[in-house]
């Protein structure tokens, strides 16, 4: 099926989209982020990739990738239409975030990447970002450190 629209409308509506600020990833991590009482992380820092969230103080840098724009092996989609436009964007796409991820990790940081669709599952993301922080934080200490699990 053709689009429905003209190339000029086309680009209006692809423009609106927006960068962060996204209720389907960023702001449900956060509220994710806020219910489990994972605190130290800030958003739209300047970071190579510009990561969703930031704990600086452990270099950690957490990005939500959206299963379409950035290929998901299990819920990214090919579009019928404009194929190979498509297919060399979604690549590009995911050789960025390679390449950003590469990046980050030379310079001392710890990369979590989560998809979209793990924020289905707010415990088991919660529980990730709880053991990389927990392993960060104790990382420095001889023999490591005994992790608190909280009651409630």
């Amino acid at each position: 099926m053709p689009d429905v629209f003209n190339r000029a409308k086309r680009s209006q509506v692809m423009a609106a989209i927006r960068s962060f600020g996204n209720k389907d990833t960023e702001l449900k991590l956060a509220s994710i982020l806020r219910a489990a009482r994972i605190t130290g992380w800030r958003r739209h820092q300047a970071l190579p990739g510009k990561p969703d969230f930031v704990f600086r103080r452990d270099r950690v840098a957490l990005f939500v990738d959206g299963c379409f724009w950035h290929g998901c092996p299990k819920h990214g989609r090919q579009p019928k239409t404009n194929t190979a436009y498509w297919t060399q964007k979604l690549s590009r796409n995911t050789a960025r975030d390679q390449s950003v991820s590469r990046t980050l990790r030379q310079s001392g940081w710890t990369v979590i990447r989560l998809w979209e669709h793990h924020l289905s599952a707010p415990v088991a993301v919660a529980a990730k970002i709880s053991r990389t922080l927990a392993k960060k934080r104790c990382s420095h200490l001889p023999a490591g450190c005994i992790i608190n699990k909280q009651t409630k």
